[in-house]
């Protein structure tokens, strides 16, 4: 039997409150994230992912660390961090912003939650904003406090989660719409439920606000989840490329512009409200991105895992990009990726050189997401 203590790096890796019942439930892999540890393993990952899409799956994800912000000027200085409006942003909905710095790189993709008037948390993907945005304060001259709650979040993610979470908070809970969040308690455990997560699927993420209850919440969630199929699962890598969902270090990182990505959408530079990086953002619109994002159909043998490098990608012999993010999907039955090139490439149809650990293939460029394109599972 696997013991919490045949993982470790030390202390300055921290664990999440459910880390000794994911051990328990089976967990045999552990990387880190936001310097805690993040269960990668719960055996055979194609079949993590046919639970996912079928059933459901309870992740520990408390390393999605929130920074908490508060003060009279919580909202003034929390758009000053994102290029997205949030002017009309009310209280109990959640926004997917980024985080910009001075040269419109992206820091952060995270997902922003209004918990009232002046309280914001910002739940992280794996970078350092807490001290970025506590740095940010320094010269701002606003009134806010900035800092690290004990909130650890769970993800509820699949299609049987809305019966999951029906069995745990009653009937009530299933008008929760797609992007906001309800706060609630569960036998006197208090937390946030929210409408999100990082699968593409019909999903929740529950936000514990008391680390102390981390064993009690995820045996109940485990419980009330036996009739429906639940399984103790990870993020998955093949629905999230499958839904062309970015991971931070991977797919983007802080040479990365939103332009690059697509998000237009994300980024306002008419609003009258100042933000970090408006003026490259200015910049790089009025020229034009020299890279962008695109899918790829990889032709070869099925991949037996997501790439651990970088591939480069060529065509007619030169250099144009890279492979981000690159996995088998057993439902498309192909190999699919997220790359990056240079705009004058990578139109829908091309065919380029991917070179692959295994040697050079063939790969056709595809619109992205791959499945489900107008994401109406999730919002469903």
């Amino acid at each position: 039997m696997t013991q919490t203590s045949d993982f470790g790096f030390g202390t300055q890796i921290r664990k999440s409150p459910y880390f000794d019942a994911t051990v328990r439930w089976g967990a045999k892999d552990f990387s880190v994230y936001n310097h805690m540890y993040i269960p990668r393993n719960f055996g055979d990952p194609e079949q993590n992912f046919w639970n996912l899409v079928n059933d459901a799956i309870l992740c520990d994800v408390a390393v999605e660390r929130q920074v908490e912000i508060t003060g009279p000027d919580a909202a003034a200085f929390v758009q000053m961090l994102t290029p997205r409006d949030l002017s009309k942003m009310a209280v109990g909905q959640c926004k997917y912003i980024l985080i910009t710095n001075a040269d419109g790189g992206i820091l952060n993709d995270p997902i922003l939650l209004r918990l009232a008037e002046n309280h914001f948390w910002i739940s992280l993907a794996d970078s350092d904003i807490l001290l970025w945005a506590q740095g940010v304060a320094v010269h701002a001259d606003m009134d806010v406090h900035i800092c690290e709650p004990d909130v650890s979040p769970l993800q509820l993610q699949g299609p049987k989660s809305g019966e999951i979470m029906k069995a745990l908070f009653g009937d009530t809970i299933m008008d929760l719409k797609y992007y906001w969040l309800r706060e609630v308690e569960l036998d006197g455990i208090p937390l946030i439920v929210s409408r999100t997560g990082w699968s593409s699927e019909l999903g929740y993420e529950i936000y514990l606000r008391d680390g102390a209850f981390g064993n009690a919440l995820w045996e109940r969630i485990m419980a009330a989840g036996r009739l429906f199929g639940l399984k103790p699962g990870h993020t998955s890598s093949i629905r999230r490329i499958e839904g062309g969902m970015l991971s931070y270090h991977a797919d983007a990182d802080i040479t990365t512009n939103p332009y690059e990505l697509g998000f237009d959408r994300l980024v306002n530079l008419d609003m009258a409200a100042p933000f970090i990086g408006k003026a490259a953002l200015t910049r790089i619109h009025a020229e034009g991105p020299k890279r962008k994002q695109i899918g790829l159909v990889i032709d070869s043998a099925p991949l037996m895992g997501p790439n651990t490098t970088f591939w480069p990608i060529n065509m007619n012999g030169a250099p144009i990009g890279k492979v981000t993010s690159a996995v088998y999907s057993p439902r498309l039955e192909q190999n699919i990726a997220l790359a990056m090139v240079d705009s004058g490439f990578g139109d829908l149809g091309q065919t380029v050189e991917v070179l692959t650990d295994h040697g050079p293939v063939q790969a056709k460029v595809v619109a992205r997401p791959f499945y489900d394109p107008k994401k109406k599972i999730a919002v469903a």
